[in-house]
């Protein structure tokens, strides 16, 4: 497992894998990169024939875990909004008392840029270090808003410990899969999204290359060893 992966993030995977199988999707890989939307998820899976169902699940085994990537796309840009207006009104006000901070580069006062590059103003660098990281979720986007938005699968779950959660945290159009014991249950079922027949059969590819990268060397057959 990777490096960083905890026992129990690790158990709720197997979980998922089991579960996956019972529900009739037989083919499933854990760790499986998902085509379009640039992330990797927990488990993939998917039925046998034609018009085989596929199936993503992420699992969280702590509430800090979830939220991280359970922002909102359109929450998150509405927040970047207001700390962008919020900088431009600080600004005004910084540059109202402090004209020595102007770059001197215009005839008209009122079109001359300004210098903030040496303020020593905390709620202002403060308020920077928030429009960064608003601004890195908006260009990287949300891991569950986006693989909803781009129809990773035809069904999306997300695979938690139980009470890590309150309701209106769960990303919309997921499924919630809640450990009890040593099982999974459902506490609410998934969108359907019909995924479309393109990325399912991406997804069979990336389950069949994580299968294939997992395999050991196979042995070199001893006449071949004997020879060099």
């Amino acid at each position: 497992m990777p490096s960083s992966e905890t026992l129990a993030h690790r158990e709720l995977k197997r979980l998922a894998l089991e579960w996956a199988r019972e529900q009739g999707l037989a083919i499933a890989a854990a760790e499986v990169r998902v085509p379009k939307s640039g992330y990797r998820a927990d488990v993939v899976a998917m039925g046998r024939g034609a018009e085989a169902k596929t199936a993503v699940f992420e699992c969280k085994q702590a509430r800090a875990d979830l939220l991280k990537d359970a922002h909102d796309d359109g929450a998150t840009r509405q927040k970047l909004a207001a700390l962008l207006q919020r900088r431009e009104e600080l600004e005004a006000l910084i540059g109202a008392h402090r004209p020595d901070l102007r770059r001197g580069e215009s005839l008209f006062p009122e079109y001359d840029a300004w210098d903030f590059s040496g303020l020593e103003h905390k709620a202002y660098h403060d308020l920077l270090a928030e429009i960064a990281t608003v601004q890195g979720r908006v260009i990287a986007g949300t891991k569950f808003s986006k693989m909803l938005r781009y129809r990773s699968a035809d069904f999306l779950y997300l695979v938690v410990e139980d009470d890590i959660f309150a309701e209106a945290e769960i990303p919309a159009g997921w499924g919630l899969l809640v450990r009890v014991g040593e099982a999974l249950e459902l506490r609410r079922a998934p969108v359907a999204l019909e995924a479309g027949a393109a990325q399912r059969r991406a997804l069979l590819e990336s389950i069949a290359l994580k299968a294939t990268r997992a395999l050991e060397p196979l042995p070199r057959p001893p006449e071949k060893a004997a020879e060099e």
